[in-house]
């Protein structure tokens, strides 16, 4: 037990020693946390030799030199804690949405490739309560099995929309408003683009369509309909629209508003 005691002190040292070079590494405190080490390497040594009249001088020295650090070096030590701290969330966040795009891609393209009709609406700022309102309601966290299985011809709900809020499925089988005459509506357009078109116009979603007829993914945004998207473009759209230009947000990318080029 005894022997464990030292052992674990040297464990606990270390991981605090990491951490503080974490914390100020790149950053003006770096130097001062240098200065500090040494002193201590140079009161270890005094301790060993048996010098106490240094070994007083340091300690005085040393309750003086704390306060003048955290006093100096207070922007740098604030900035440097934040942004550690905000490091990790940050970085789980964008993790949590990479996952979420490679799976809503490998999904779309799937049902494309199966000519599977789709219709699915990513929620950006506007809500989308009121066309999910008479929807059924499935607050899932989203899944590339749940997604395809509801437009499965053999569902009651595939013809409708299903909207995705943040990374959760909300709803299935919305009704959205058919777009109104406009420039950009094609007459080769069936009922599911008119739909998309539609909501893009009254609302900032980014809206997916699969076509029936022709497996090809297209994508409403602002009241333009962009067809015949293939994969890697379709996730540079969508990162461009969702992903926070500003690094200190939180990576809830439902909350980000409108870029100003339509996809």
């Amino acid at each position: 037990m005894y022997f464990m005691i030292p052992t674990l002190e040297v464990i606990i040292l270390t991981v605090m020693l990491s951490y503080l070079l974490k914390f100020f590494w790149g950053t003006r405190a770096m130097d001062a946390v240098f200065g500090v080490l040494a002193f201590l390497l140079l009161f270890l040594v005094a301790t060993w030799l048996h010098f106490p009249v240094l070994e007083k001088i340091m300690l005085n020295v040393a309750n003086v030199a704390v306060l003048a650090i955290f006093i100096i070096f207070q922007p740098e030590l604030r900035l440097a804690l934040s942004k550690i701290r905000l490091k990790g969330k940050k970085y789980r966040e964008i993790q949590e949405f990479d996952t979420f795009l490679d799976t809503l891609s490998n999904s779309v393209y799937r049902l494309a490739d199966k000519q599977i009709g789709a219709l699915i609406v990513l929620e950006n700022q506007d809500s989308f309560e009121s066309y999910t309102s008479s929807a059924v309601k499935i607050s899932s966290h989203f899944s590339s099995e749940l997604l395809e299985s509801l437009f499965m011809t053999t569902t009651p709900l595939h013809d409708g929309a299903v909207v995705i809020r943040g990374l959760s499925i909300v709803a299935a089988g919305a009704i959205l408003p058919l777009a109104q005459e406009t420039s950009g509506l094609s007459k080769t357009m069936g009922t599911r683009h008119r739909a998309a078109l539609g909501a893009s116009q009254k609302t900032d979603a980014l809206i997916i369509v699969i076509s029936e007829e022709t497996g090809k993914v297209s994508i409403a945004r602002d009241g333009i309909m962009t067809r015949g998207i293939k994969i890697d473009r379709f996730r540079g759209i969508v990162r461009s629209i969702f992903t926070p230009p500003d690094s200190e947000k939180r990576f809830r990318f439902w909350d980000f508003g409108k870029q100003p080029e339509a996809p």
